[in-house]
């Protein structure tokens, strides 16, 4: 690559379970290999890197909310750990450059982020709910419906990200809303703010499926002066209004 670069940024990796289960191989060499092509580029520019990293990370928590403290409860060989542990030995690795090598990095550990271009069929709790909702069928919810996540909307993730990057702190950084709900009342809630007659369907939960999810952002408060500004209703509502106009995608016979 010619010319000069101030920030890395690696955020290459399949996201939603449907994709890193379809793909496990390609989703641990991308936290791997891809990560070390994304340090070495970054070194040799003298560049800062800015590692995305998950909530994933710590696993089905033991402890809540999480700090950027708690070392996780993962299960490493469980059907997650293909993006699980692809993300812990991203940060090992960035963490590993920056103490032996000098290297300028960052690490932040993102929470569920939702927002307009999000694939309908994706996978992840939000666009499918949406997606179900707006055709009029059940919204499917795993388990009981009662494991609960924090869900922080694309433009606060963003402002986080950037002024992560923008700093000259390491990480590990929590960014995400504190904003913490059930399954089945985020699915309530969608059914709400689209208007729909759609009821709740649940279905078997996955494995190793965390029970709990929100983050402790004292450290992204103190450090980086940040929190998320836009409310869960009105970042559904865009979410759900970007949806409406697309179309949803043809369903398999």
């Amino acid at each position: 690559m010619s010319g000069p670069v101030s920030h890395v940024f690696h955020f290459a990796s399949a996201a939603s379970p449907a994709d890193y289960l379809r793909w496990p191989i390609q989703t641990l060499d991308v936290g791997s290999q891809g990560t070390r092509n994304a340090l070495e580029l970054a070194e040799n520019k003298g560049a800062r890197l800015v590692l995305a990293s998950t909530s994933e990370v710590y696993g089905d928590p033991l402890e809540h909310p999480q700090a950027e403290s708690y070392w996780g409860n993962v299960n490493p060989i469980g059907p997650r750990s293909v993006y699980d542990e692809a993300k812990r030995f991203g940060e090992a690795l960035t963490a590993a450059f920056r103490e032996s090598r000098g290297a300028d990095t960052a690490i932040v550990r993102i929470f569920n982020t939702y927002g307009p271009r999000m694939r309908p069929d994706d996978g992840r709790a939000i666009p499918t709910f949406i997606r179900q909702a707006l055709a009029g069928e059940a919204l499917t919810v795993t388990g009981d419906g009662s494991q609960t996540r924090s869900i922080c909307y694309v433009d606060d993730t963003i402002r986080g990200i950037l002024a992560l990057a923008l700093s000259d702190h390491p990480g590990p950084v929590n960014i995400g809303s504190p904003y913490e709900l059930s399954m089945a009342d985020l699915a309530l809630l969608i059914i709400e703010l689209t208007g729909s007659r759609s009821r709740l369907r649940f279905i078997e939960r996955p494995v190793d499926d965390p029970a709990v999810r929100r983050p402790d952002i004292g450290l992204a408060k103190e450090v980086l002066g940040w929190e998320p500004e836009v409310p869960v209703k009105e970042g559904l509502r865009r979410t759900i209004e970007w949806c409406a106009r697309e179309p949803l995608p043809a369903r398999s016979a």
